[in-house]
């Protein structure tokens, strides 16, 4: 049913920009389904229930999942490219690796291209690392912590692991202890504070101060 329209005014908001339409799967082109099946569950990703021919998994915190099997896409295996959004680089690194997965070495993009290592500054958005299934699919893994503005509706903020909310919470205390720097005194109401701290975070919104 369309919005309506009280006699006079003009519509300002398209039907289809208020209509959600959320990403629930992404197909992927593999040669060997068991073996792209067996380097995914090495990642930590869920398998899910799906109708025969079909392997879906899901990534830990993720509500969008990935599919492959026969006949499923035209596409040339290993020609597939998406990004994973971690909140702490280093650690999602070690952990791909400790569990026998070939991942590059973290870098972090500058306006004159990848340079090795870390973001000095561990901006959002900028430190990043790469890794491929057996087919060459290419998944690039990117540190985020602090979203740009319109990226999540404003006042919605979820995690997708206990360890996110951790690390969140982490930066959260930073900042917040330099807030009470600046105030010299102690801050009671820190609860609040880092609620709106979070929440900042995830929709690009100004933070407290």
């Amino acid at each position: 049913m369309s919005p309506k329209v009280a006699q006079g005014e003009a519509s300002t908001t398209s039907p289809v920009e208020s209509l959600d339409l959320k990403l629930e799967v992404i197909v992927i082109p593999v040669s060997d389904v068991d073996r792209a099946k067996a380097f995914y569950e090495r990642l930590g990703w869920r398998l899910d229930q799906t109708p025969p021919g079909i392997v879906q998994l899901t990534p830990h915190g993720s509500d969008c999942s990935v599919q492959f099997g026969a006949g499923l896409t035209s596409a040339a295996p290993g020609s597939a490219s998406a990004y994973l959004v971690v909140s702490d680089i280093e650690a999602a690194h070690d952990a791909l690796v400790s569990a026998g997965v070939e991942v590059g070495d973290v870098f972090h993009v500058t306006p004159d291209g990848p340079v090795d290592g870390l973001d000095p500054e561990r901006r959002s958005y900028v430190s990043r690392a790469t890794l491929r299934d057996p087919d060459g699919n290419t998944w690039l893994m990117q540190e985020i912590t602090t979203r740009l503005p319109g990226r999540v509706e404003g006042g919605l903020t979820s995690f997708g692991s206990a360890s996110d909310l951790a690390s969140a919470l982490r930066r959260a205390a930073a900042a917040h202890g330099e807030h009470e720097k600046r105030t010299g005194e102690h801050d009671d109401n820190w609860p609040d504070w880092y609620a709106a701290y979070l929440v900042s975070e995830q929709s690009g919104a100004t933070p407290p101060e």
